[in-house]
């Protein structure tokens, strides 16, 4: 057994999923580093734990050299990884200023005027998992997504504020959908108001509606989202593009639950159930004071974070399944291939970096490959391999042939993580290299 605080994923003879955490603690370190700080150690058996000044953070340390959201300690791939979240004072391992770094049994943190040393348990934590396959719109049979159903089937029986985060192409859309549709309120409307795409200058009056000749143009009332999602349900998408002058106004809107139309000294009261989404770092951008932290905390009732597809390998062959189902590919050769399994190896050395919405726009491209030229039926691959990098003659040779050292990297990498089910210590192993050089390549090639 290796120290590593590894999340681990098997399957009993019924087929159900269970997940284990291994417990970690933090001690804090007196001045002269000892063991001789205030207070017990701190334990925790989590994914993701964050260490800051604010009383939303998980761990939180009087010290006013230290951010409101400092850093987060997640498990990852079979080893415990601390990630600065943009702290004003930045965070040390062992000494060295890191942005992401690996964390080793008994190394020691600093952060602003505080030291803390890092050790790994030996005691397992269960992580709860539904029983469920399918929740909503949303599929997947792995531990990361059935952690996820449990925290979505608590908000949908709720109505709580929801915070969804995720990378862009994880289903943060299908996920406040599904709640939705869980929910009581699911005969209801479901609004959605994308804060990205729709300019500031026209977003409040999208919110919050308007009175006939509040402003030129305005020739007759129109009421907003608000008002519109009234027994239903409002999706603030991309919440993290907000603009700073509208958060304060939207505050106002969560807090009091009442809205105000633009040219109007009415309040009018709002009974929409609020779902956000981002796939920004919301305690990252508080700290850069891009973010209002109360709008945050108002927002952040309940936070569920979607996992990136290269951690759900074992919903690949549901998820192809679904978009072939949403296409309606039929029996056609390649959509055989692809629901029979003989894509799944390609499909697995994949780093999926755009996620789910990359795997649909794969698969559908397989389809029209073959629908057009038919190449792809002999075979039942598609006729160019994932992220296969041209050969650009107009390029050096060497320019050319670092290019394909780091397409052979990554793709030796992909498949060494698959077989070894992403334990890191395992592949690297396997390689012939230590962890932390492992994790550098990894970083080198994209695939953390």
């Amino acid at each position: 057994m290796t120290d590593d605080p590894r999340t681990t994923e098997a399957l009993t003879a019924s087929q159900a999923v269970r997940a284990v955490v291994r417990e970690c603690r933090l001690i804090r370190l007196d001045d002269d580093g000892g063991d001789g700080g205030d207070g017990a150690p701190f334990l925790f058996a989590a994914e993701r734990m964050v260490i800051g000044a604010d009383a939303k953070a998980d761990l939180v340390i009087a010290d006013p050299a230290m951010s409101k959201f400092h850093c987060e300690i997640r498990i990852r791939d079979g080893a415990a990884v601390v990630r600065d979240l943009g702290s004003r004072n930045g965070t040390r391992v062992d000494r060295v200023p890191v942005i992401e770094a690996p964390l080793r049994d008994g190394a020691v943190l600093a952060l602003g005027r505080t030291q803390l040393r890092f050790h790994v348990g030996t005691r397992q934590v269960e992580i709860p998992l539904s029983h469920r396959e399918r929740f909503g719109r949303l599929i997947g049979r792995s531990a990361a997504m059935r952690a996820s159903f449990v925290v979505l089937e608590a908000a949908a029986a709720s109505t709580s504020t929801v915070l969804l985060q995720g990378e862009s192409g994880t289903g943060k859309d299908l996920a406040a959908e599904s709640i939705h549709l869980e929910s009581a309120r699911r005969d209801g409307p479901l609004i959605v108001v994308d804060c990205a795409a729709i300019p500031a200058s026209l977003l409040e009056a999208e919110l919050f509606g308007y009175e006939a000749g509040a402003f030129t143009g305005a020739t007759a009332q129109r009421i907003g989202a608000f008002e519109a999602a009234s027994g239903g349900t409002i999706l603030l998408d991309e919440i993290g593009e907000l603009a700073l002058d509208l958060q304060p106004k939207l505050l106002r809107a969560l807090e009091r639950r009442e809205i105000q139309r633009i040219g109007s000294t009415q309040r009018i009261a709002t009974d929409a159930r609020i779902i956000a989404a981002t796939n920004r770092n919301l305690r990252q951008e508080v700290n850069a004071r891009r973010f209002r932290s109360d709008l945050y905390f108002r927002l952040a009732v309940l936070v569920v974070t979607l996992p990136p597809l290269r951690d759900r390998a074992p919903d690949l062959p549901l998820l192809v399944a679904g978009i072939l189902d949403d296409l309606r590919a039929g029996d056609s050769a390649m959509a055989s291939a692809l629901r029979g399994g003989e894509l799944l190896p390609e499909l697995l050395r994949h780093g999926w970096p755009g996620n789910v919405r990359e795997l649909r726009n794969y698969v559908e491209a397989c389809l029209v490959r073959q629908d057009h030229t038919g190449a792809a039926l002999a075979t039942g691959e598609p006729s160019a391999p994932i992220g296969e990098p041209a050969i650009d003659i107009a390029l050096p040779l060497r320019e050319v042939r670092e290019r394909w050292v780091r397409h052979i990297e990554r793709r030796y990498l992909e498949q060494l993580l698959v077989l070894h089910a992403n334990n890191v210590s395992a592949a690297a192993r396997a390689a012939g290299i230590d962890r932390v050089h492992f994790h550098r390549l990894l970083a080198r090639v994209g695939l953390r």
